[in-house]
């Protein structure tokens, strides 16, 4: 399983973002490395299809479902709607990209 955290410099909801992660990783009982993505610029932006710090990933899916996000790229903050952590996805969110992905993993 991939977990990817991409982010840019100075992003406040980063390290947030991270112990979210660990925290989800371990109360499901997966063991994986977090990958941790540094956007640099709109041309990395654009490359990653970036969609604002921190984005989380799982096997490559945002956490925050296809069809919430715009087409936009850019080096910016992120929010999530229906998230009581400015931010930050809920960590249910997680939970379900981490918990598909692992029931997709054993198939």
């Amino acid at each position: 399983m991939k977990v990817e955290i991409l982010y840019v410099t100075d992003c406040p909801s980063h390290p947030a973002a991270v112990q979210l992660v660990r925290d989800v990783l371990i109360s499901v009982g997966v063991t994986t490395e977090i990958c941790e993505v540094l956007i640099k610029d709109n041309h990395m932006a654009k490359a990653f299809a970036f969609r604002g710090s921190p984005t989380i990933r799982v096997n490559g899916r945002d956490v925050a479902g296809e069809s919430s996000q715009s087409t936009e790229c850019a080096v910016s903050c992120r929010l999530y709607p229906d998230s009581n952590q400015i931010g930050l996805p809920p960590s249910e969110w997680i939970r379900r990209a981490v918990v598909d992905a692992r029931e997709a993993d054993t198939c």
